[in-house]
């Protein structure tokens, strides 16, 4: 068995792997029930957790490469979808929306109802920003009254973390809340349990987490795990590097030809101009094979939306 990719101490918490050990199994459910607990601030207080079948969701094949889930209940019936997502996909507020309708449909009973239905949690832990100019990492939605901004049902509540935007250092954790969105933004960095975080069900965390305790076969896993992470990360940095020098050779090499008939300088301008605009164009083509959010693209690369939808 290889193991010379692996040099940390601690499990990448963004890996499939690690996500579903830590927060998808019967024997470390007391680590998503704190985090569930810390995650709602005191408006629920979950004592026990039920696992669900998370096919039910009807995850695709590009879930299974950019997102984890794990779908459970509490002991009052209410449903948690928990995701965590490394990569952004062009429809993501339409697809969060999608699979929250699994819980839904899941709760009616067969014979008689009276449509009544428990309350619904879909959380995305993001390894991206949706709101790129909003400095605000949580963001909790409902359906509301726009007239008069009340909340119109409050059974159906989404709530995103944006964790590269949870910036936090360990002297200036505060809430249980912080100590675990710090744990699973650092824990693959770490070589020893950070004094900030002496809660008892930390003391759990690490020792579930520490690649020198698995076995075999859990060592075997969280390898192909970590390299597909790995591989994401790769392919969208090889997405803009090579569009990036396409464009920038086509773009010299056509403004040297323009040059030779309209002076070398315009020549060079006017290329360099054509060079940025396709490597724009290459950049966002391999971004948008890969499923990567029209908004996220133009932001990107500075093409229009329309544009980018008629790649």
């Amino acid at each position: 068995m290889c193991s010379e990719g692996i040099v940390e101490r601690y499990v990448n918490f963004y890996t499939d792997f690690a996500f579903k050990k830590l927060f998808g199994t019967e024997i470390n459910k007391e680590l998503l029930i704190s985090f569930l607990n810390a995650l709602l601030h005191g408006r629920e207080k979950i004592e026990d957790i039920t696992y669900l079948n998370a096919e039910h969701l009807g995850t695709q094949e590009y879930d299974r490469r950019a997102v984890f889930d794990v779908y459970c209940k509490n002991e009052k019936g209410e449903h948690f979808i928990v995701e965590m997502q490394k990569g952004e996909q062009q429809f993501f507020k339409d697809r969060s929306i999608y699979y929250s309708t699994f819980a839904i449909r899941e709760q009616a009973p067969r014979g008689d109802w009276n449509y009544e239905l428990k309350g619904i949690y879909t959380i995305g832990i993001l390894n991206f920003s949706i709101y790129p100019d909003n400095t605000d990492f949580y963001h909790e939605v409902k359906l509301v009254d726009l007239a008069t901004k009340e909340v119109f049902y409050d059974k159906l509540t989404f709530i995103y973390l944006e964790m590269p935007k949870f910036t936090k250092e360990e002297d200036k954790l505060e809430t249980l809340f912080d100590k675990w969105l710090y744990a699973i933004r650092n824990l693959s960095t770490l070589m020893k349990r950070p004094e900030a975080l002496q809660e008892k069900v930390f003391t759990r965390l690490f020792e579930a987490a520490e690649i020198a305790k698995f076995d075999r076969k859990e060592r075997y896993e969280y390898e192909e795990s970590l390299k597909n992470y790995r591989d994401w990360i790769s392919v969208i940095e090889t997405a803009e590097n090579k569009g990036a020098a396409k464009g920038h050779a086509k773009g010299l090499e056509e403004g040297h030809a323009k040059g030779l008939e309209e002076g070398k300088e315009i020549g060079r301008a006017e290329g360099v101009e054509m060079g940025e605009k396709k490597k724009a164009f290459a950049i966002a083509r391999e971004l948008k094979s890969m499923g990567v959010g029209i908004e996220i693209i133009s932001r990107s690369t500075g093409l229009p939306m329309e544009e980018i939808e008629r790649l």
